[in-house]
């Protein structure tokens, strides 16, 4: 892992945000408490990215996934923490055929107050322009140690769902990209916000940032997240990289 402090100073990068992230910070509103209406007006300010880039049936793809913003190169882990919660994101050897594609597999292992309470499986892939594509998840929800439940599980090609896209390929302020793809289960989207920010976490101070707001719609919910150019995931809300290993 590396070292709590060690940074990796990078290109700054022009700062700018979307005039509604302005609005909703200056009048004080809480991210996570934001209404479905708020989160109407984010997806209506952005620019939708086509998901035909993932899409199975005429996609080119690969199991290098070295994506500037979200690296999952085999055998990386990542640990995100806040007061109550924690996240290891581990890059496994495994893969997975999901419609007709074979994906890697990312591991996320999620505690609340020490108490382990899911385990999901994801199954990523690179496009042919660099963007992640979500190929669904494996999730396996605990309670009191033992398997309770599968909340949020889908795959590409059953029941409807497509392959979303994690991260665009060459992410620009404004635009928005479907994150899931499955119709009443699972229909996350991402806006990038901001990049260029100077972000500090206990894992380092990074310099060359991207900024989203994931927006969930079935649960009217805005989530906040910061990544670094060379090292993925640095911030989600509360939750800031501990440390990683690449």
């Amino acid at each position: 892992m590396q070292d709590v402090g060690h940074a990796h100073p990078v290109r700054r990068a022009p700062r700018a945000r979307l005039a509604v992230v302005v609005a909703l910070l200056a009048s004080g509103l809480a991210l996570a408490c934001a209404n479905g209406q708020q989160a109407a007006q984010v997806l209506a300010n952005s620019r939708p990215m086509s998901l035909d880039v993932c899409d199975p049936a005429t996609g080119t793809f690969s199991l290098e996934i070295d994506n500037p913003f979200l690296p999952y190169p085999e055998g990386a882990v990542w640990v995100l923490a806040s007061e109550d919660e924690r996240v290891q994101i581990s890059v496994l050897p495994d893969t997975e055929v999901v419609a007709g594609v074979t994906t890697r597999v990312v591991e996320e292992r999620e505690w609340e107050d020490g108490e382990l309470v899911e385990v999901s499986r994801n199954f990523v892939v690179q496009a042919a322009d660099g963007s992640v594509c979500y190929f669904g998840e494996d999730v396996d929800d605990y309670e009191d140690g033992k398997i309770s439940g599968h909340g949020g599980a889908w795959r590409a090609g059953v029941n409807g769902a497509r392959p979303g896209i994690l991260m665009a390929g060459r992410p620009e302020i404004g635009i928005s990209h479907a994150q899931e793809a499955s119709p009443g289960a699972a229909e996350d989207a991402s806006v990038v916000v901001g990049m260029g920010e100077t972000v500090t976490v206990p894992a380092g101070t990074f310099t060359d940032t991207l900024s989203t707001l994931d927006v969930n719609p079935l649960a009217n919910e805005l989530d906040e997240k910061r990544y670094a150019r060379g090292v993925g995931l640095i911030r989600d809300e509360a939750m800031l990289l501990l440390e990683y290993d690449l």
